[in-house]
């Protein structure tokens, strides 16, 4: 991998493990300076030691950011240790497996939870990193979303809901700083390896009387879940310099799960 984000500060949330501590390895490959973000320490501590040991700085912050005061917060220490953030990713979130039902069961804290760890999180973490990104008339905002943005998702609503608001704020956001010098870009996986995954396909196969064999057969057209590490190349990209005229766009990084 070339060095195409050599000394750009970014902020990665959710980093300690799937696609965040894939896209924080694939960034500190790239050159970049790293502050991730994320509840566990434990997985904070192994990720950034992935990290040093590409020879990279990283600054490690526990944080809940469901708070509403926390994002700031969090931007507040990584220009207090690194002076500036070129980039931000918005990947923390929480999934439809932690609790599965269908609307009219549906559990209203998970609902308020979800909404304000997907939504609400990179909303309040991009109006915080925006007045330095606008001074500099330079920066990069990347939401990972998911296909459950643009489509439905069964026994899933707060999820779904979350992400599609998600790409409604990105695509807000672009235009508004289009002019500034700043990309904001969405990208929408299709099924990942994961445990929260794991677990909404034990869900769905228990739900569908299907095997899980056959739940990963059909998930995606070429046969198999995506890998963390197959989400990295477009999120590399679309922090790249190079990326200048790509904004308000809504990728899908999906083996094909949906063609649009």
């Amino acid at each position: 991998m070339t060095m195409s984000l050599e000394n750009r500060v970014a902020l990665i949330t959710g980093a300690g493990r799937g696609i965040g501590h894939a896209v924080a390895l694939g960034y500190a490959e790239a050159g970049a300076l790293l502050a991730i973000v994320a509840r566990s320490e434990q997985e904070l501590a192994a990720t950034a030691g992935e990290i040093r040991a590409l020879g990279r700085k990283v600054l490690s912050i526990s944080a809940d950011l469901s708070e509403p005061a926390v994002p700031r917060k969090v931007v507040e220490q990584v220009l207090e240790q690194f002076g500036a953030i070129d980039i931000l990713v918005n990947n923390a979130g929480v999934g439809s497996s932690a609790n599965p039902k269908p609307v009219v069961d549906f559990d209203d804290d998970f609902w308020d939870y979800t909404l304000a760890l997907n939504l609400s999180a990179p909303y309040r973490l991009s109006k915080a990193v925006l007045p330095g990104m606008l001074g500099r008339r330079r920066g990069r905002i990347l939401n990972i979303a998911s296909l459950a943005g643009k489509i439905g998702l069964p026994h899933g609503a707060a999820y779904a809901v979350s992400k599609h608001g998600l790409l409604g704020l990105t695509r807000t956001l672009a235009m508004e700083v289009a002019k500034e010098g700043i990309t904001v870009n969405a990208i929408c996986p299709g099924p990942v390896r994961s445990k929260a995954s794991d677990k909404r396909m034990q869900f769905d196969a228990a739900r569908t009387q299907t095997s899980l064999e056959e739940l990963e057969r059909r998930s995606t057209p070429i046969g198999r879940r995506l890998l963390p590490e197959e989400i990295v190349p477009m999120a590399v990209l679309l922090a790249e310099d190079s990326a200048a005229p790509i904004t308000g766009q809504a990728f899908n990084v999906d083996g094909g799960a949906a063609m649009f």
